[in-house]
Order: structure tokens, then C-alpha cells, then sequence
């Protein structure tokens, strides 16, 4: 009987991601380095996110477009040398996105479409200014702003502390 009951059991493979927003701040390698080490560790992959921000470029049209075509160029640039740093840690399963919008509003959509980003990492910054623009972002928003946990890593942290921790 109880072969019966296992044999009707589905079993679900899930793929927990681990997601980072993309800029090109020293913090930022900072959450690329947590994220994959903890997915050379655990399992999973890593989805790296950047996001243009359309204030940027909606001035004047023309401007505007040739902005939006740079734009676009540097956040592939990015990914390219964070998918990059993620290959010197292990062979590492990476997704890239690009996206246009506000950055808190795009990772929420994002992580209301792929269900199975599992985890948020950011970084915090290291200056005096503040702990940075989108982890104050989540932290205002409360709690429950999200419906993942975020995992905010110390912007100061070596290589050496972060593959510790993981």
C-alpha cells in the first residue's frame, strides 16, 4: 500500500535563485560574490538584473535614443563582467536580464514572474551616505515588502570573509 502512496507522489524539482541587481559599484561585485559562492555551496543559479532607468534618457528624443543605445551597451557590459567574476568562482549557472524602469519596481515584477527566485542579495554601500539607494528602498517598504528574504552583505567584506560565510 505505501508503494501505491509513493508511486502518486510528484516530485518537484525547484531551482532556487539567487538574485542580484547589476551596477558597476564596487558593492555590487560584492553581492555577485555572496550569491555565487552560495550557489557553488547550495545549489541553484544566480540571475543578474540590471536596470535602466528611463529618467535618464526621455528629454529629448533623439538624445534620448542614442541615451537608451548607451544605456543598453554599458548594462550588457556589466553583466558581461559580473558573469565573467562569477566563472573565476565556479561553473555556475547564470541567467542576465536587462530591464527598463524604476529598480525596486523591476525586481518585484521579476520576482513576481520567475517563481523561483528564491533570494534577494544586495550589498550595502561603504560610504557615509547611507546604506545605498535600493537597500533603503526595501528597507522603507517594511517587512513584507517582498515575498522572499533579502540577504544584505556587507560592502567592506573581503573575498576571503564572503567564501567564509557561505
Amino acid at each position: 500500500m505505501q508503494d501505491d502512496v509513493l508511486s502518486q507522489v510528484k516530485i518537484l524539482t525547484y531551482e532556487r535563485k539567487f538574485m542580484v541587481v547589476i551596477d558597476d559599484t564596487d558593492e555590487c561585485d560584492r553581492a555577485v560574490t555572496f550569491a555565487a559562492h552560495r550557489v557553488k555551496r547550495t545549489g541553484g543559479a544566480v540571475v543578474l538584473l540590471a536596470v535602466i532607468e528611463p529618467d535618464e534618457f526621455q528629454h529629448w528624443i533623439g538624445v534620448g535614443n542614442v541615451m537608451r543605445a548607451e544605456a543598453l551597451a554599458e548594462a550588457e557590459i556589466l553583466l558581461e563582467k559580473r558573469k565573467d567574476r562569477i566563472k573565476t568562482i565556479g561553473d555556475i549557472e547564470v541567467e542576465t536580464l536587462i530591464a527598463e524602469g524604476r529598480k525596486a519596481d523591476e525586481v518585484e515584477k521579476l520576482i513576481e514572474k520567475d517563481k523561483n527566485i528564491a533570494i534577494l542579495v544586495l550589498a550595502s554601500g561603504t560610504s557615509s551616505e547611507g546604506p545605498g539607494p535600493l537597500v533603503s528602498a526595501f528597507a522603507t517598504r517594511g517587512a513584507n515588502a517582498l515575498p522572499i528574504p533579502v540577504t544584505i552583505i556587507p560592502g567592506g567584506l573581503s573575498d576571503e570573509k564572503i567564501a567564509a560565510l557561505c
